[in-house]
């Protein structure tokens, strides 16, 4: 059985330590934790807890609590649910959390106040450091650009149909709170149908005039990976107030990236409902994409522009005038809204329905300010019924959700069933398990959506291969497909004639081509 009374004990050590809990503070914050717990009086004894001053992470603490409210039957919701309650607790509120967050920044710096509130993110068990390792990385290389490439193992893969109905429900007011992003989620328990955000902790900010806070991902995908939301139940907005939006958020966090996800199914992320931005520490792969082809404009002087050597349709607007990027930025927005050219493709409406969109991404580097634009459609056909620019079902196997902002940038979240097909596909090319196409050629049978795959494979390597080669050669044909993905994602493709497009839509923008 779990010690409740020396677990409180453990907790009162571990919030002094790593969560900024004051020593005048710990009679109050014992006998709260005592009331959690159903006790009555402290612990009494002198067993050794100086083992929590070293802790990384809550997590031995976080299994206690579990455990404890399993012995006791206490928040029988959900246990977890009880863990996230009690470091809520043991967590400064959110008007001491700003205050020191500004304090912080305005004496030393942006990066000691991040510091401060990822570390407090970490360590009260909201952003999952530990969940977030167990995931599979490595890097490609491929001719001038590198791609990185996750497996994600703490998150469901979802399906764009139902990333779709999010533009469609709730509306504020209607659920509480109306979606996982929304303010109000700042201490709320949770249910069986909400997660747990009493241990979430953000810091306020204003964007283009409007009210936005900022906090970090539970499930990040690279270095203080950041969130910047709306306080306002919106859904998701790309339109020409948005560039200074994204630069009012650099001139606050230069150290970041910023960017925001296209607002369509399909193109965009998924959450579609709330308006949001992402962003972070992590130099993305598209950042270090160079330019291909330089593109000028009388109208934006100090603007430099190219069009970027990238998978899918890009460009980048540099200036040193904030002014003059942001307006070149709306430029583009504008055009891109209503432009077509059937001659590839590209078709701005049909029955009414939007199809344009665009993720820009901003960052700063000194008085330097940045601005890449990524052009996005979602048109789908009856060839392409999930979107002509999107993964094409011949590459559903690896990867079938949209493609966002993060991936559209080079860093692909690749669903966690991959870690066990990929190890079953890996033993029949050492020989290890034996290869049989009618087998996996049932429906039923976990390797049926990678028949082609091994299929190719087997053909292509045979089935001796050592195990370091069949690892190989299963990570090689995932690093190809994850490429090509981004191909199909591209509006004008990297071929002359889409090449050629692309510089038309440049000059309808206003830009001129450099040759």
């Amino acid at each position: 059985m779990t010690n409740g009374k020396l677990l409180a004990e453990k907790l009162l050590r571990y919030a002094n330590k790593f969560l900024h809990l004051e020593a005048d503070d710990f009679i109050y914050m014992r006998n709260l934790l005592l009331r959690e717990l159903g006790l009555t009086e402290p612990y009494m004894g002198d067993e050794d807890i100086s083992f929590v001053d070293g802790l990384s992470v809550p997590d031995s603490l976080v299994a206690e609590l579990v455990a404890y409210a399993e012995e006791n039957g206490i928040w029988k919701d959900g246990e977890n649910l009880f863990a996230a309650h009690v470091l809520g607790l043991l967590t400064p509120v959110p008007s001491v959390i700003n205050a020191e967050f500004k304090r912080i920044r305005e004496e030393q710096g942006i990066q000691p106040a991040c510091d401060y509130l990822y570390n407090i993110s970490v360590m009260n068990d909201y952003v999952q450091k530990t969940a977030i390792g167990k995931n599979l990385k490595w890097e490609y290389e491929d001719g001038d650009n590198v791609l990185e490439i996750t497996i994600n193992l703490s998150k469901p893969e979802k399906d764009n149909k139902e990333i779709a109905k999010l533009l469609k429900k709730p509306t504020a007011g209607e659920k509480y709170p109306a979606c996982a992003l929304c303010k109000e989620n700042l201490g709320y328990g949770g249910n069986a149908n909400h997660p747990a955000r009493s241990n979430i902790r953000t810091v306020n900010l204003s964007l283009g005039g409007e009210r936005w806070f900022v906090q970090y991902s539970p499930y990040a995908y690279y270095n203080e990976h950041c969130i910047a939301i709306n306080e306002a139940h919106v859904p998701m907005m790309v339109d020409e107030t948005t560039p200074n939006k994204l630069l009012d958020f650099v001139d606050v966090f230069p150290n970041y990236f910023i960017g925001s996800n296209a607002a369509l199914p399909i193109v965009g992320g998924s959450i579609l409902n709330h308006e949001h931005y992402q962003g972070g520490g992590h130099v993305l792969p598209m950042r270090k994409a160079m330019i291909e082809k330089e593109i000028c404009s009388d109208k934006f002087p100090s603007v430099k522009a190219g069009i970027l050597n990238w998978y899918n349709s890009a460009v980048r607007l540099s200036s040193r005038s904030r002014e003059e990027l942001a307006s070149a930025t709306a430029a583009f927005i504008a055009a891109w809204r209503d432009y077509t050219d059937e001659s590839v493709g590209i078709y701005a409406f049909s029955g009414g329905n939007p199809h344009n969109t665009l993720s820009p991404i901003a960052t700063k580097n000194g008085d330097e300010y940045t601005m890449d634009i990524i052009f996005r459609n979602n048109i789908t056909t009856e060839q392409y019924p999930d979107g002509v620019f999107h993964a094409h079902p011949e590459f559903f196997n690896i990867k079938k959700e949209g493609i966002g902002l993060i991936e559209a940038m080079g860093l692909f979240i690749l669903p966690g069933r991959l870690k066990r097909q990929t190890a079953k596909i890996e033993k029949i090319l050492t020989g290890e398990v034996e290869y049989l196409p009618e087998e996996i050629a049932a429906e039923d049978n976990d390797l049926y959506v990678h028949r082609d795959m091994v299929a190719a494979l087997v053909k292509e390597y045979g089935t001796a291969l050592s195990k370091e080669d069949a690892s190989l050669a299963v990570r090689g044909y995932v690093n190809r497909v994850c490429a090509k993905i981004l191909d199909c994602t591209a509006v004008f493709k990297r071929d002359a004639e889409g090449k050629a497009a692309f510089e038309r839509f440049v000059e309808s923008v206003g830009f001129k081509v450099k040759k």
